[in-house]
């Protein structure tokens, strides 16, 4: 039975608001569902992600951007791609563009976010990374280069803008380096790893389509009881969920950053009446719509 049914959602963007063009379909994620994000690379403190709620990092969702992930300190998992591990001090996490990731970020944990912008021609791996750093001259060469890429950008010296990005380059070599210096690091993924990989690329690009979890199951050849069981292996939760969770987090992004109705809200994710929506979201939340957007 579908649940959910969507209309298109870019007649109602506000316009200071990161706008979200209709869809287009393809085989890639489709990055007109992603918020669009600035020209140029920033460096965030990772604590600083979750300004204006945990969800903003816990809940699954995708960027339109590369991104690296510096953990200095703390512990805690991440989930990219549909693939659950820990994380720890001193692990470097690549997210390509289009790959769906959330994690847990608690008071101890600390480091560094990279943004590499918006039409970025950084050579990087084009698979998720998770790298376990062992070594003091390899943490201090990493935590260097983001120092100096940092430093650039806040700059308003001549050619700070290019001094960036051949700092950016280099990081690119040193993931590069990486890489073939630790192959253990690289986990080959078995089917069950796959099969989610797939169903998560499938879900950020169609997430708004309507579509529930037996006609992804379908487009991925498989049926809804194989792939919950494959999503309960690789990251311990339902497909189901993932869905649920990507569709509440657009859903809270939306009424935070836009001035759209509720109700309009509700039609563009694809649920079929304001009632169903607002009964899912407050079983995610602890709060109806209009309460979450009020108290933002």
């Amino acid at each position: 039975m579908k649940l959910f049914s969507a209309p298109p959602l870019s007649q109602f963007a506000k316009p200071k608001a990161e706008a979200a063009d209709q869809p287009k379909a393809g085989p890639k994620p489709r990055a007109a569902l992603l918020p669009e994000p600035p020209g140029t690379p920033r460096v965030v403190a990772i604590q600083r992600l979750a300004q204006g709620g945990r969800w903003r990092v816990e809940a699954m969702r995708a960027l339109s951007e590369p991104c690296l992930l510096w953990f200095t300190r703390g512990q805690g998992r991440i989930t990219v791609g549909g693939v659950t591990r820990g994380y720890g001090a001193h692990n470097a996490v690549l997210i390509p563009p289009g790959v769906m990731h959330g994690f847990e970020v608690g008071p101890q944990t600390h480091g560094l976010a990279l943004f590499f912008g918006r039409g970025s021609d950084v050579t990087l791996p084009e698979a998720p990374l998770h790298l376990r750093v062992r070594d003091n001259p390899s943490q201090a060469e990493l935590s260097g280069i983001l120092e100096a890429v940092s430093r650039e950008l806040e700059s308003d010296r001549p050619g700070s803008d290019r001094a960036a990005r051949h700092h950016l380059g280099l990081l690119g070599v040193w993931l590069e380096r990486q890489t073939a210096a630790h192959p253990e690091e690289i986990k080959r993924r078995d089917a069950a790893q796959r099969l989610v990989a797939g169903y998560s690329a499938l879900l950020e690009r169609d997430f708004r389509s309507g579509a529930g979890v037996a006609e992804f199951a379908a487009e991925l050849g498989v049926t809804p009881t194989h792939l919950t069981r494959a999503c309960r292996a690789t990251c311990g939760r339902p497909a189901s969920d993932l869905l649920q969770d990507r569709r509440l987090y657009e859903a809270r992004r939306l009424l935070s950053e836009t001035a759209l109705p509720v109700k309009q809200i509700s039609a563009a994710l694809g649920f079929t009446s304001a009632n169903y929506f607002t009964r899912a979201f407050h079983g995610k939340t602890g709060k109806t719509p209009s309460q979450f957007r009020r108290a933002g």
